[in-house]
Order: structure tokens, then C-alpha cells, then sequence
């Protein structure tokens, strides 16, 4: 059974993206790849239909990352088949927990920072969009030490689910 793991921020083309395809690799790189599915989303739908920012892009491929990507909105309905709802920051967390159609789905939105022990009390990982591309490479890598905490889980969760 395939594991979903869907990131949300808010339009889609910055910090989602970026860690989709961050998060895309770690599964890759684990031996997961069929059996974990990512992909993003915005809580709005400002973007849809457009590429990533060409600033997420380029701290992508600077990276060595896929930069491959189709902004889109979050759809209430996708919590179904959804295991786990990454938000970016705490709007993202609190705007995901309401769209949820019930508790169990609500349950399922995380913040990604929460997976890193270093993050301490501020779990956001900042909008870049305003900003420079000093921004967009702090996001990267609060993204990447993020994931290695949030790969363990998935593992411990597909784990207890083969159980």
C-alpha cells in the first residue's frame, strides 16, 4: 500500500515545492521510491497551473534537486487518500486543520519543522517570496533538516501499519 505525503504553503511555488522535491530525493535515496508518493500544494489558488518561482528553482537545481513542478490548490477531498499533510507554517497548519472534513483527517496535518529536534520553538519555515535569494537558501535548508526527521516517521508509520 502506498504511502501519500502531500506539503502545503500557500501559493504553491515556493516553499512546497521545494519540499517536495527535497523530501522526492530522501525518499529516493531511502529505497522508497513506489512505495511513498509526495506532491504539494497551495492553500490558495493564486498560482495554479504555473511553475515554481524561478528562485525556488534555482536553489533547487543549485542543489542538485528536480525543479519540475505545477502549482495547484489544496482540495478538501484529498484528505482521504492522504497519510500525512506537511504545512509550512502554523497559518498552513491552522488553515489545513479546518478545510480537514473530519477529526482523524485533522490529525494528519503536521508542521515540518516539527521533525527537526534543532527547530526549537519557531516551527515555521519562513515565506521567501518577498525576500532574496538569502530566503530562499535559509528555506532550503531548514527543508532538508526537516526531512530527515519526517522520513524516519513515514518509515516508523509504514512500519507499524505492516505490523
Amino acid at each position: 500500500m502506498t504511502y501519500h505525503v502531500c506539503f502545503v504553503c500557500t501559493g504553491n511555488i515556493c516553499r512546497s515545492p521545494m519540499a517536495e522535491s527535497v523530501f522526492r530525493a530522501r525518499i529516493q535515496e531511502a529505497g522508497l521510491d513506489g512505495l511513498v508518493e509526495v506532491d504539494s500544494a497551495g492553500t490558495g489558488g493564486w498560482h495554479e497551473g504555473d511553475g515554481a518561482d524561478p528562485r525556488t528553482v534555482t536553489v533547487l537545481e543549485n542543489g542538485g534537486y528536480d525543479s519540475t513542478h505545477t502549482a495547484r490548490r489544496f482540495q478538501p477531498s484529498w484528505f482521504a487518500d492522504l497519510d500525512l499533510v506537511i504545512a509550512l507554517d502554523a497559518g498552513h497548519l491552522k488553515a489545513l486543520r479546518r478545510l480537514a472534513p473530519t477529526a482523524q483527517d485533522a490529525e494528519k496535518v503536521r508542521l515540518l519543522r516539527s521533525y527537526d529536534p534543532s527547530a526549537g520553538h519557531d516551527l515555521d519555515v519562513p515565506d521567501p517570496y518577498y525576500g532574496d535569494m538569502d530566503g530562499f537558501e535559509e528555506c532550503l535548508e531548514m527543508v532538508e533538516t526537516a526531512s530527515e526527521g519526517l522520513l524516519a516517521a513515514v518509515r516508523e508509520d509504514m512500519e507499524g501499519r505492516a505490523a
